[in-house]
């Protein structure tokens, strides 16, 4: 729960607001669990949500259903280049290859959603890119250089966010 406090901290830090972006959820969204928590919590504000992954890693039915139910836009593809010149935050996991039971199966898609410097030169000047870390090999290792690149800072964030939780929780704040 605290990564996507931490993940809508960050979004509105570097963005300066949450509603209105079109926000781009990528890799394991059928077992990666930030993407279902921050998915749910965006969906509490005037955001599009755009769910990209393979057929297999999609993001479950019943959470789909829950969102839309809610109101939020949502739309699921499979190729990032459709939608990377119109996203304002593209969030993305690795895929687990430990929640693959056939290790064929994770080898059809490893590397299929690598995000590259060239994918990006077609994205907005103020893209931001997140992460939850850690992160194997669907981030072209020269976007850290960018402007794009906010997945260190989003560790950072993360930091003050929870220490930020435990003071309340603890009554220091006060």
């Amino acid at each position: 729960p605290t990564q996507t406090l931490l993940d809508l901290y960050t979004i509105r830090k570097e963005k300066g607001k949450i509603d209105g972006l079109k926000i781009a959820l990528i890799g394991d969204l059928k077992y990666g669990r930030t993407v279902h928590s921050l998915a749910y919590a965006l969906s509490n504000y005037d955001v599009e949500i755009f769910l990209v992954a393979p057929p297999q890693l999609r993001m479950r039915k019943e959470i789909l259903e829950d969102l839309k139910e809610s109101g939020i836009r949502v739309k699921e593809l499979e190729n990032i280049a459709d939608i990377i010149g119109e996203v304002d935050v593209l969030y993305v996991t690795r895929i687990q290859k430990e929640r693959f039971p056939d290790p064929s199966e994770y080898e059809k898609v490893r590397g299929s959603y690598k995000i590259t410097l060239e994918l990006i030169s077609n994205g907005k000047r103020d893209l931001i890119i997140l992460h939850p870390l850690p992160r194997v090999d669907e981030l072209d290792p020269r976007i850290d250089a960018t402007d794009h690149a906010k997945y260190f800072k989003q560790t950072w964030y993360g930091l003050v966010t929870r220490m930020a939780l435990l003071a309340l929780l603890l009554g220091a704040a006060e």
